[in-house]
């Protein structure tokens, strides 16, 4: 592959406490140094070293990567952005998001549908695990947040772009991941936080270099705290823009009806029930069958996502984007299965995900993957309905 044409520059932001092991990140990756926290011993604050590292770019370069110090990342990783920011020099690139978040839900949708990038949701905050701004940006946020009171960097930086009118693009296959649950800055609370799409190099790259951009996500069905919940179209311009509606409250809004949903849990086969009672007697039935609704939404959304917006309105989930062939159509089969994999942990309350040992996620993931396939025929069958 040629040489890329932009120039990264990096930092690893980092607290004295975890000193040695940025050290050690930013050597693996040749990474440009470490930002330390300007005042380790005051109150936490994650903007306040996110400031020095923001302001580390180096003379000539294009674009700047700043990474946390708890995040494992492949060799080749600066190359692989160096590369993506040549494909979007204008865009805010972020490498890692969360298996819980809104966001995440929204890249576990486009990896179902084939997108290698799917547009951020504006009204969340933006992750800041493993992210790159052009260095013009990169310059914008610094004189945006400084002297913010604000201690949350992310939130700030979901702000910032959201007044540019141009939310991040998260990288939907993910080379990067976090490494621990502890928290200098208060996050412990929300219990273990992985990446919602798993990825080796070799899959993510093509496409993330070739694979199709998610820019609409219309109705996103997501779960927290064991429940199952829908953003709606517009809810970050209203004044109730951090309400959270259940799938009930919102289903009206989608097009499909109660009936329709909840008459796939009584036809489900008999392997299928027989998983949902095992992860009924693990986790409790309202899990199993909120679980296996988001999943199916999910399904709903994934394929409508992909006849809507893939070239070639969708076929084999991101095979054909990066150039079809068997290699591709395995590497897009183990993205699906990557981002289903998630999906049951992520759902559980922070407190019940350490429950979910290898038996228990395998079995979360042939459950989930079930309803996702029901959701993916689901409008075929409605429409045959209605005929």
């Amino acid at each position: 592959m040629p040489t890329a044409r932009a120039r990264v520059s990096s930092a690893v932001m980092t607290h004295p406490v975890r000193r040695a092991q940025a050290q050690e990140l930013s050597d693996r990756l040749g990474l440009g140094g470490l930002a330390l926290d300007p005042d380790p011993g005051g109150p936490p604050s994650a903007l306040r070293t996110a400031l020095v590292a923001w302001a580390r770019t180096a003379e000539g370069a294009t674009h700047h990567l700043m990474i946390q110090d708890d995040v494992a990342a492949p060799g080749d990783f600066v190359d692989l952005v160096a590369h993506c920011a040549d494909r979007f020099p204008d865009d805010a690139l972020a490498y890692y998001t969360n298996w819980h978040a809104r966001n995440g839900a929204a890249a576990r949708l486009a990896a179902l549908a084939g997108a290698g990038w799917v547009r951020a949701v504006p009204e969340e905050f933006t992750p800041t695990l493993a992210i790159v701004l052009p260095v013009a940006l990169a310059d914008g946020f610094r004189g945006y947040a400084t002297g913010s009171a604000e201690r949350h960097d992310d939130e700030l930086m979901a702000a910032f772009l959201r007044g540019h009118g141009r939310p991040a693009l998260l990288a939907v296959p993910t080379v990067t991941e976090h490494t621990g649950t502890s928290s200098i800055n208060g996050h412990a609370a929300q219990g273990v936080r992985l990446a919602v799409c798993p990825s080796e190099s070799a899959d993510a790259r093509p496409l993330l270099l070739g694979g199709w951009v998610l820019e609409e996500l219309d109705w996103l069905p997501y779960m927290r705290y064991g429940e199952g919940f829908i953003r709606l179209p517009g809810q970050d311009t209203t004044p109730a823009a951090r309400h959270h509606f259940t799938w009930r409250e919102a289903l009206p809004r989608t097009g499909l009806s109660e009936a329709a949903v909840l008459g796939t849990l009584g036809s489900r086969g008999p392997a299928e029930e027989k998983q949902a009672r095992q992860v009924a007697e693990v986790f409790g039935p309202s899990f199993a069958d909120e679980l296996w609704i988001h999943c199916l939404l999910l399904g709903v959304q994934a394929r409508a996502a992909a006849r809507r917006y893939a070239p070639g309105g969708g076929g084999t989930a991101g095979a054909a984007a990066i150039g079809g062939g068997t290699a591709a159509t395995a590497a897009a089969g183990r993205l699906r299965a990557a981002a289903v994999s998630t999906v049951g942990p992520a759902g559980l309350p922070p407190e019940r995900r350490p429950e979910a040992g290898r038996e228990h996620t395998a079995l979360l993931a042939e459950y989930s993957f079930a309803a996702v396939r029901c959701g993916e025929r689901l409008p075929e069958r409605a429409l045959a309905d209605r005929r």
